[in-house]
């Protein structure tokens, strides 16, 4: 539960597409074309610039000016709270699923799909993160949980992802989501 990667999790969340693209361009400098090209989300840049030491925990200043560029100062406010040591409270609803998805993440791996599956997600979205993401499942379930929030939208319950995860027979992490 680094509280470093939970930021870089958030921020990614909150980021539209059109902020990504931005991004990615902003960095062409940094990263080369074809890798470039295969990122998809904003987790999978800044775990390129983490790579690369762009952005580190210490050192926030390569992020902080993606953000400013991209003009997102909400997200901004995020980063500035985090390295004032003050505890994260997005003013968006991903607030109240950052732990658990956190957590989820964590402890589920490849049983992501059936958990997936037990929320009522559709087969087709399940195919399309599988394929965006072939090699990396951490990225998976990240994804199939932000899109199970963005379908549900207000409906979206860390109630419904606790029977989802007993459903699933994965009791100790549902116990750990209710910590």
């Amino acid at each position: 539960l680094d509280p470093f990667l939970s930021l870089l999790h958030s921020i990614s969340s909150g980021l539209s597409a059109q902020d990504l693209f931005s991004m990615k361009f902003l960095c062409c400098d940094k990263i080369g074309k074809r890798r470039l090209d295969a990122v998809q989300s904003g987790w999978e840049l800044f775990s390129i610039l983490m790579e690369q030491q762009e952005i580190t925990k210490d050192n926030l200043e390569g992020l902080k000016s993606l953000l400013r560029h991209v003009q997102r100062r909400d997200l901004l406010a995020l980063v500035k709270q985090f390295e004032e040591g003050q505890p994260q409270a997005p003013d968006d609803e991903p607030d109240e699923h950052e732990k658990p998805v956190v957590v989820i993440g964590n402890y589920v791996g490849k049983e992501w799909k059936r958990l997936m599956r037990e929320l009522g997600m559709p087969e087709v979205k399940l195919d399309r993160i599988e394929a965006a993401h072939p090699f990396q499942l951490d990225e998976k379930l990240f994804q199939g949980l932000r899109e199970w929030q963005k379908w549900k939208g207000k409906d979206a319950k860390v109630a419904d992802l606790i029977k989802a995860l007993r459903g699933c027979n994965l009791t100790y992490v549902a116990e750990k989501v209710e910590e």
